[in-house]
């Protein structure tokens, strides 16, 4: 077993060597298949650890690959924590990733950075898997840091186009932020648990329940409250909450398999699964607990908000994306772990779904990515208007879809909750669902039904010229050169993974709610304290995934899921012009919303502001005032001043020298006898 996991991370790593190094010297052909090849193998054996710890119920198997370094009693290695919770994700993962991976042969067809770019995504495959079978938290760190390094790279991968140089510095700098809180954390865990490794720290977790640390004066915080506040931190800007959440929606500059890669089961997910695996710290405080609920209800509701007001194809699901974080992050917050960890599941594959298809799409009307610009697809591209259907059926959580059971679950268990803050998170997420309908159904009737509003002619937003200029960008960076194509439906490269992604997103949730949910599913891979088991009390009226589904059709998310959809259907299929007068008569609230809260202007005029000042000062005096004014060119001019000053010593002629000379040895003397 140990072997077949070293297998599982180093196949993609392999994979990434292959495509990233040796590309050119393979060919497009071969470095595309040894990627695939490289994740493929890592997607077959994930299946048989899983088999083995989930199905199988096989024992936690938990080991040290090697020591890197020691230092006293501390040691830092590298190992593996293989059981039910890292199974899954490592399927997850491994699954998405090999279907991005085949996706990317035809979306990626004409790009010159072809090789490179499964170089990319391969190994932004090894470092997501490094991360969730970690069994330390060094090597959690690893995994974390190497995402966001690789999530940068792919997020300017068309690095001749300023918006993706702005986006992926602005998603490196703001994770950052979110990092240096996780860092801290670690450090909080090191200093008071006396190791790095989970199972030490998490036995030596119930002896910090009534340990304080002063922070401020006379203000003390418990110690568990403050390492999970500064973990969560880090989850804040990793799985993109409020208000770390802004570099999310401007990553939508990379590539589309990017946009589902990051955003679906792999980069964004990993704050919602640290926070899981970290369970047995965060029970502990309730203080946190609350503190992770009201961040994830605030960005459920608001960021779902932002979609309604988007006509990039992308953005609208990428802030979908950012809303059911929010769900997840909720139900961290209520203790329903299980239930997060089966939301991230269900959404992995429908919202890879939904990424893929609105690829599909752009590739089928020659780059466009305006939903103002599209219309009628249905009848052109059947495969990815089924598949869209099917994605976004599972998203808003129509009763039977594998969104549905995840998304229940979560509304419940949180309805159940008497945590600070559980009855503002419940409004939130009930009038969450009412939005994700809304903008999800106003995505559909926009893309593919109603009148074709098919763009014609070649006007383009790209800042080259020429055909070769555009191919070097890529696919999706802006308006195409000529929509003028009948559109047709993508290649079977592309929709062949849309459908292998369609079919988990209807059957997944009623396959997995029973055992995920209620059953033994986790075993001790995750913790939840006697007195928080809300999925425990749910238990008891579950009768099965169609009783499940027959009650969905009752209960009043079904019903203002159905409201959010009639509401599109009349405003953007029967009566296209009354969306208009709506923005029109609430001039401030569209500005709010399609200002996206001020939080970018807010971030501009504050911290870049700020930076930039602080950077100007440091320029203007400490570089040109004190190391140039003082200490270069002032100990020139203290050199040129002295030498000013003795300058009269030095006349040219002798007998001066001469008398200097005496004067100089009769002082030698006078001292030499005034000694002795």
């Amino acid at each position: 077993m140990q072997t077949l996991c070293l297998l599982i991370v180093l196949a993609p790593l392999a994979g990434a060597i292959a495509a990233g190094l040796f590309g050119r010297r393979l060919g497009r052909v071969r470095a595309h298949r040894a990627a695939i090849a490289g994740v493929a193998t890592a997607t077959f054996l994930s299946f048989l650890v899983f088999w083995q710890f989930v199905i199988g119920k096989a024992a936690p198997l938990d080991y040290t690959l090697y020591t890197w370094l020691q230092t006293g009693s501390l040691k830092l290695q590298i190992g593996f924590l293989i059981d039910p919770l890292s199974a899954t994700m490592m399927l997850v993962v491994s699954f998405v990733s090999c279907m991005i991976h085949i996706y990317t042969i035809g979306y990626m067809a004409e790009d010159p950075g072809y090789q490179r770019f499964f170089g990319y995504i391969s190994l932004f495959t090894f470092s997501m898997l490094m991360l969730v079978m970690a069994n330390n938290f060094l090597q959690l760190f690893f995994g974390w840091e190497a995402v966001g390094l690789v999530s940068y790279l792919l997020i300017g991968f068309w690095y001749q186009r300023e918006s993706a140089i702005a986006a992926n510095l602005k998603a490196f700098l703001v994770n950052r932020v979110g990092d240096f809180g996780f860092l801290l954390g670690i450090a909080a865990v090191l200093y008071y648990t006396k190791s790095l490794d989970y199972a030490p720290v998490f036995q030596a977790a119930p002896a910090l329940a009534h340990r304080a640390m002063t922070l401020v004066g006379e203000h003390q915080v418990a110690v568990p409250t403050l390492i999970c506040i500064l973990l969560f931190i880090g989850a804040m800007g990793k799985s993109a909450q409020v208000p770390l959440h802004v570099w999310l929606p401007d990553s939508m500059e990379g590539p589309t398999p990017i946009s589902a890669l990051i955003h679906a089961a792999t980069m964004v997910t990993a704050g919602i699964f640290m926070v899981s695996r970290m369970s047995p710290l965060f029970e502990l405080s309730p203080t946190a607990l609350s503190f992770v609920l009201l961040i994830g209800a605030v960005t459920a509701f608001s960021m779902g908000l932002l979609g309604l007001v988007q006509n990039d194809i992308k953005r609208v699901i990428a802030y979908s994306t950012l809303s059911q974080l929010g769900y997840m992050t909720v139900a961290l917050g209520a203790s329903a772990y299980q239930a997060a960890i089966f939301h991230l599941v269900t959404h992995a594959f429908f919202k890879a779904l939904l990424f893929l298809a609105a690829g599909s799409v752009i590739i089928g009307l020659h780059h466009e990515q305006d939903m103002r610009r599209m219309g009628g697809l249905y009848r052109h591209m059947p495969i990815t208007w089924l598949c869209s259907v099917i994605g976004t059926l599972a998203l808003v959580g129509f009763p039977g879809f594998a969104g549905f059971f995840s998304k229940d679950a979560i509304i419940e268990a949180v309805h159940l909750s008497h945590r600070f803050g559980a009855g503002v998170a419940v409004l939130a997420l009930k009038a969450g669902v009412f939005v994700t309908a809304l903008y999800s159904f106003r995505l559909l009737f926009l893309v593919f039904h109603g009148q074709e509003r098919l763009a014609h002619g070649g006007d383009t937003h790209d800042d080259t010229a020429g055909h070769a200029a555009h191919v070097a960008i890529g696919h999706d960076g802006h308006e195409g050169h000529a929509a003028h194509a009948t559109p047709q439906e993508s290649p079977w490269v592309v929709t062949g993974p849309l459908l292998a992604l369609a079919v988990p997103s209807i059957f997944l949730g009623g396959i997995l709610a029973g055992d995920m949910l209620f059953g033994d599913y986790f075993g001790q891979s995750i913790y939840v304290a006697p007195e928080n088991q809300v999925l425990k009390e749910m238990a008891e009226e579950y009768h099965g995934a169609l009783s499940f589904t027959l009650h969905g059709f009752f209960s009043l998310p079904f019903f203002l899921l159905v409201g959010g959809a009639y509401v599109a259907y009349l405003y953007y299929l029967v009566s296209p012009g009354k969306a208009a007068q709506i923005t029109a008569a609430w001039p401030r609230l569209y500005a709010l919303l399609l200002n996206k809260y001020g939080f970018d202007d807010f971030n501009n005029r504050v911290f870049a502001a700020g930076a930039r000042l602080g950077g100007g000062l440091l320029s203007h005096f400490g570089d040109g005032v004190v190391i140039d004014g003082w200490l270069v060119n002032g100990s020139a001019k203290v050199v040129g001043w002295l030498a000013a000053q003795v300058r009269w010593i030095q006349t040219g002629y002798l007998y001066h020298y001469a008398f200097a000379m005496i004067l100089g040895l009769l002082c030698l003397l006078t001292i030499a006898l005034g000694v002795a």
